[in-house]
């Protein structure tokens, strides 16, 4: 179609309407369907031609000076126009918008103006940079196609939807350039010499099975994240990611921890050779780690899968040398496996070595390891340094520390601020001292693991409401028994409560006894029946003496209680329930000997001088009231030595009061 021109009285306007063939009103007769045309004669033809290509030639050789003059931006656009495979859609008597981006390139070649060529020709030295940036968008643009193409095949091949398809291409972008990279290689092939761009990347994605792999990890619980990552760590090696995945599976890796063990051991994993990572798992199942673990171990602890066999021996002979076992090894293991793979072994000497300050043995820091590995993930200076200086003033000496680190190391493991202090605070408001809060520390340390909120507030709400523990004695008994803080209220403190109150002890009495001995709710009803049973019905003693003496119950009843009240029987003696059984043996024994001598002195008629040494070797209260007790007593065991010159009546009237006096103990 020839160029149209401006102006409508031009006489290249009237020479093209003389040569445009017209139709005429007549048609021919023959055939009605054909018009008759009708033509200038040849003269006027030949020159009108001649004419028109001398025309021509000057408007090709005007559009190739106008080319060269197009701006570099245009020049970008006019290349995106080339590339983008999605194209508006053209067809006859389409209309465009003029300020439509793809069209302003093709304007500015038809009609350029004044200002571009000058820019153009003051920004001759900037040429480079704008070739390097049109270079760059090139790129950018393949790019884009590229990753078109690699999405339909997910979707058409891998039969993936069209979020998923999205999802995974949107993190491939290092693969999408490594088959951008390997497309373009391929053009010098001569089998794809004359071939398209999309053919070739279509090859290349095809010839790398990705399409399938990603489908095979999905099916093993990989989520898209994963396999993207680990798609571009594997720089193109696709068919090391499903091998080593198969190896991992093997030794009972399970499927959603595949993507973990393959993404946190490191890069070069996919270069490492399986006889090395066999060498290493039986290396370690040699020194105690089940085979069945080894799945457990290598998903908690990947870096073992890129570390060599040497570096893994110099780990476990580490803990070996601290007179560790093989069982103890396999075990801390599997408790924690990131003892073997997580640290540096210049991090395992410093925390070692920071034990030991404690005053704890090679040995026993080994000991300490295998029972609560977790101490290796600790940080020195984060967890462990701010700690002891707490636990240093609120009074714990460094062996109270060492005790609390030996029977519950993971409270050196824990957050002080926010598990330790809101506790601490909370004994304090309760009514319990520093020093009773750092003897409640170093002697039940489990107590600082409980929940505040949850297990140790619920339990002095309980010891007050429901157990008649006074508010004035709630600190003295859980300083005293901290232990019952960790006591379940419904299986254990409410029924001993419940049991102590069948007894006919009133609840304000069952405060003061639970405030003088808090562990008498901790004890099973089981072992609390017979000795209670043998109270009442074989020692015959009333239930005051059970509640003025709450620790009975602590007491053997085959080693202790059977054989002192035995004994006591046997010489026709009675003591208090506090000095039959709150003393040792020999004491005891000391005691029965006193007791048959002050007897003794009795029977022979040296009652005050019996009464005068007893007050003088023994001046506590207690003392005097067990010798008055014991002595009231005796009047009721033991034969009477009948003084002549005392009266019958005198006699009988002392016989009675004791016997009074005996009921009312």
């Amino acid at each position: 179609m020839l160029p149209s021109v401006s102006c409508p009285h031009s006489p290249l306007l009237s020479l093209r309407r003389t040569t445009t063939t017209i139709s005429s009103s007549l048609h021919n007769p023959t055939s009605p369907q054909d018009p008759v045309l009708r033509q200038h004669n040849s003269k006027s033809t030949s020159l009108l031609l001649r004419h028109l290509s001398n025309n021509h030639e000057s408007k090709q050789q005007q559009q190739q000076e106008q080319r060269d003059l197009i701006p570099p931006e245009d020049k970008i656009k006019l290349l995106e126009m080339s590339l983008v495979t999605k194209r508006p859609p053209q067809f006859p008597g389409s209309i465009y918008d003029a300020s439509d981006s793809l069209l302003q390139p093709l304007q500015t070649i038809f009609k350029p103006n004044n200002t571009n060529l000058k820019q153009i020709d003051n920004n001759n030295d900037d040429l480079d940079d704008v070739d390097e940036e049109m270079i760059m968008k090139a790129l950018d643009i393949r790019r884009k196609v590229t990753a078109e193409i690699f999405k339909n095949a997910m979707k058409r091949t891998g039969k993936f939807g069209i979020t998923y398809s999205t999802n995974v291409t949107d993190r491939l972008p290092d693969f999408i350039d490594y088959v951008m990279i390997k497309a373009a290689a391929l053009k010098k092939l001569p089998e794809f010499a004359n071939s398209t761009f999309n053919v070739r990347a279509k090859r290349v994605i095809e010839d790398s099975n990705v399409v399938p792999l990603i489908r095979w990890l999905k099916h093993n619980g990989l989520s898209y994240p994963k396999i993207a990552k680990l798609i571009c760590m594997s720089s193109g090696n696709l068919e090391s990611i499903r091998y080593m995945a198969q190896w991992l599976k093997s030794i009972h890796v399970k499927g959603e921890f595949l993507g973990v063990a393959l993404l946190k051991s490191g890069g070069n994993v996919f270069k490492r050779n399986v006889e090395e990572l066999n060498e290493i798992v039986d290396y370690l199942e040699s020194n105690g780690v089940r085979r069945d673990w080894m799945g457990y171990v290598m998903s908690r602890c990947p870096q073992l899968l890129s570390q060599s066999i040497e570096e893994v021996k110099m780990r476990v002979q580490f803990y070996l040398h601290m007179g560790m076992n093989q069982n103890d090894f396999g075990t801390m293991v599997f408790d924690y496996p990131k003892v073997l793979g997580f640290l540096s072994l210049e991090e395992m000497n410093q925390k070692v070595s920071y034990l030991k300050e404690f005053g704890l043995s090679t040995e026993e820091v080994g000991r300490l390891l295998a029972f609560k590995p977790h101490l290796m993930g600790c940080s020195i200076e984060e967890r462990w340094k701010p700690l002891v200086k707490y636990l240093y003033y609120l009074g714990i000496s460094r062996d109270g520390m060492r005790r609390m680190l030996t029977i519950k190391p993971i409270v050196f493991c824990v957050d002080f601020e926010t598990t330790i202090v809101p506790k601490v605070k909370f004994f304090q408001d309760i009514g319990v001292r520093d020093d009773g809060i750092a003897n409640m520390l170093v002697k039940f340390p489990p107590l600082l693991t409980y929940s505040l909120y949850k297990k140790i507030r619920p339990v002095v709400i309980f010891l007050i409401t429901k157990a008649g523990v006074n508010e004035r004695d709630i600190g003295k008994c859980i300083s005293q028994g901290p232990e019952l803080l960790g006591c379940s209220i419904g299986n254990k403190l409410e029924v001993n409560v419940k049991y102590f109150l069948s007894l006919g002890i009133k609840l304000q009495q069952l405060g003061e006894m639970i405030a003088d001995f808090p562990m008498l709710l901790r004890y099973n009803i089981d072992l609390l029946r017979p000795k209670y049973r043998y109270l009442r019905r074989t020692m015959v003693r009333p239930l005051q003496d059970l509640i003025e003496f709450p620790r009975f119950f602590s007491y053997s009843l085959e080693e202790r209680i059977i054989p002192r009240h035995k004994v006591m029987v046997e010489n026709q003696i009675n003591f208090k329930l506090r000095y039959m059984l709150a003393c040792s043996d020999e004491e005891f024994s000391q005691k029965v000997a006193d007791k048959l001598e002050r007897r003794r002195r009795f029977e022979l008629g040296l009652v005050n001088e019996a009464v005068t040494e007893s007050q003088t070797d023994d001046d506590s209260p207690g003392k005097r009231e067990e010798v008055a007790y014991s002595e009231t007593a005796n009047s009721i065991f033991e034969p009477q030595a009948v003084d002549p010159s005392v009266g019958r009546t005198e006699l009988d009237r002392s016989n009675s009061n004791g016997s009074q006096s005996c009921l009312t103990q």
